[in-house]
C-alpha cells in the first residue's frame, strides 16, 4: 500500500502553468512556417512547424492560437500589407507568449505578427521561381508568340459562377464594332489552395482539345506552335476574388506551364498593384477581365483599322492608276492618226521596194532562163544526133546477137530440141512414161511418144 502523498492531474497542471508564468514571462518573437491555420468562432488556430533545411523533414512543432480580439485587427493588417492571406506553408514572424491551461494544455497565443518578415520569405521565393524560370529559358516564350490578326476563338479559363467570367463575355458580346467572338469555358478553381492544379488541369484540357483531336500522336511543342485548330489564344480571368488571396498564382509549376503554352495566354486576375508570376509569363497582362476582353476588341479593331486603311490605299492606287492609264491612253489616241499615217507611208515605201525588186528578179529570172532554152535549142540537135546514132549501134549489136543466138542455126548445126506442150524439156527427170514430144531438126520435127527413160 502506497504511504508517499500524491497530487491530481489539475493539480500537477497547475503547477506547470506556476512554473511557466514565472519562468516564462515574456513575450517572444519566433519564427515559424504554418502547417495549418483555420478560424472558428473569430479565433485563428495555427500549427506551427520548423524543418530541417537539408532535408526538409520537421524537427519542432506547436499549437499556437490567436484570440478574436488580437485577431481582427491582426488579420487585416497583415493581408493590406501583403496581399496574402496566412495560409499552410507560409513563414511567418510571430509574437507570442506561453500559456498553459489545465484544462486545454499547453500553447503559444499569438499577440502579433509582422507582415515585413512574410514579405521578405515570399520576395524571396518569387525571386528564386522568377531566376529558375530564366535559367530554363522559358520566361520569355509567351513574349515571342503573337496573337493571330482574326483573333475570335477564346479559350477562357476561370471560375464558372465568377462575376468576372459573366463581364468578360457581356463585353466581347456588346463591343460596339459587332465583332463576333467564340468563348469555351474551362472551369478552374481561381482562389485556394487548388488553384495550381486545377488551371493546369484546364491548359490541358484546352491543349487536348486545340491538338490532339487532329494530331493523336502528341505533336511536338514546335509543330503545335505551327497548328490552329479551334482556338486563337487562351484568357486567364478571375474576378471577384479576395486581392489578398493571389499564392496560388506565384508557383513555378503554373508558370512554367504558362510559359511553354503554344498559344498566346492573356491573364486578368491582378488588381491595380499586384503582378503575379503568371502575370510575368503571360503573352499579356491586364487587370480586371473586362480589360481582357477590351484588350481582345481593340486588337481586333486595330486589324480591322489596317484592313481599311489597306482597302484605301489600294482604292486610292488603283484610281492613280487608272487616271494615268486614261492620261496615256488619251495621248495614245491623238498620236495614233499621225503614227498611222507615217507607218502607212513607210509600209507603202516598203511595199512598192518589194515590187520592184520582185519585178527585177523575175525579168532577171526569165531572161536567164530565156538563155538557157535558146542554148537548149541549139545544142538539142546535136544531141538528138548523137543519141540516134548511139541507138542505132546498139540496135546492131543487138540484132547481131539475136541471130548468134537463133534456134534454127543451132539446129542447122545438127542440134535437135525436144518439146513437151511447147515447153522445152531439159530434165529427162521432167518426162513421164506415156508423154508425147515434139522434136524439132533442121529439115523437119519428128513426134514421139516416151516408152521409157534412163
Amino acid at each position: 500500500m502506497r504511504t508517499e502523498k500524491h497530487i491530481t492531474l489539475y493539480e500537477l497542471n497547475r503547477l506547470v502553468r506556476e512554473v511557466i508564468e514565472c519562468e516564462m514571462p515574456n513575450e517572444y518573437w519566433v519564427e515559424a512556417e504554418l502547417s495549418e491555420c483555420r478560424e472558428s468562432r473569430g479565433h485563428c488556430y495555427m500549427e506551427l512547424i520548423q524543418k530541417d533545411e537539408p532535408s526538409a523533414t520537421p524537427i519542432a512543432r506547436a499549437s499556437a492560437k490567436c484570440w478574436a480580439s488580437k485577431w481582427m485587427v491582426i488579420r487585416p493588417y497583415f493581408e493590406r500589407t501583403t496581399n496574402q492571406q496566412l495560409r499552410a506553408g507560409m513563414k511567418v514572424l510571430l509574437k507570442v507568449y506561453a500559456q498553459f491551461h489545465e484544462a486545454y494544455g499547453f500553447s503559444w497565443i499569438v499577440t502579433d505578427i509582422d507582415p515585413t518578415y512574410t514579405l521578405g520569405d515570399m520576395a524571396r521565393k518569387r525571386q528564386e521561381i522568377i531566376r529558375q524560370l530564366k535559367e530554363e529559358g522559358v520566361f520569355d516564350l509567351q513574349k515571342e508568340l503573337q496573337l493571330p490578326l482574326f483573333c475570335q476563338r477564346i479559350a477562357v479559363i476561370s471560375s464558372e459562377t465568377a462575376a468576372g467570367y459573366g463581364d468578360f463575355c457581356n463585353q466581347l458580346a456588346d463591343n460596339p464594332y459587332g465583332f463576333q467572338f467564340e468563348t469555351s469555358l474551362f472551369p478552374a478553381i481561381m482562389q485556394g489552395e487548388g488553384v495550381e492544379q486545377s488551371i493546369i488541369a484546364a491548359l490541358e484540357r484546352i491543349y487536348n482539345a486545340q491538338f490532339t483531336a487532329q494530331h493523336p500522336d502528341r505533336v511536338t511543342l514546335a509543330r503545335a506552335r505551327k497548328h490552329n485548330a479551334q482556338f486563337d489564344c487562351v484568357v486567364i480571368i478571375r474576378g471577384g476574388g479576395a486581392t489578398s488571396d493571389m499564392s496560388g498564382f506565384d508557383t513555378l509549376a503554373l508558370a512554367e506551364n504558362v510559359a511553354n503554352f503554344p498559344l498566346p495566354i492573356i491573364t486578368g486576375i491582378g488588381h491595380d498593384r499586384d503582378e503575379s508570376i503568371l502575370d510575368m509569363v503571360s503573352h499579356q497582362r491586364v487587370k480586371t477581365p473586362t480589360a481582357a476582353a477590351t484588350l481582345l476588341i481593340d486588337h481586333l479593331r486595330q486589324v480591322l483599322d489596317v484592313l481599311d486603311d489597306s482597302q484605301q490605299r489600294i482604292a486610292r492606287f488603283a484610281l492613280q492608276k487608272l487616271s494615268t492609264l486614261n492620261s496615256q491612253l488619251l495621248t495614245l489616241s491623238e498620236m495614233l492618226p499621225k503614227l498611222f499615217s507615217t507607218v502607212k507611208a513607210r509600209q507603202e515605201a516598203r511595199i512598192d521596194n518589194l515590187y520592184m525588186r520582185i519585178v527585177s528578179s523575175i525579168r532577171e529570172t526569165i531572161i536567164g532562163s530565156q538563155a538557157k532554152i535558146n542554148a537548149f535549142e541549139t545544142r538539142l540537135p546535136i544531141l538528138a544526133d548523137r543519141r540516134i546514132m548511139a541507138e542505132r549501134h546498139r540496135l546492131q549489136l543487138l540484132e547481131e546477137k539475136a541471130k548468134i543466138l537463133d534456134p534454127a542455126l543451132l539446129l542447122q548445126r545438127g542440134y535437135s530440141i525436144t518439146m513437151k506442150n511447147g515447153q522445152v524439156v531439159r530434165n529427162v527427170d521432167d518426162l513421164q512414161t506415156g508423154d508425147e514430144l515434139e522434136t524439132r531438126l533442121a529439115n523437119g520435127t519428128v513426134h514421139s511418144t516416151v516408152t521409157n527413160k534412163q
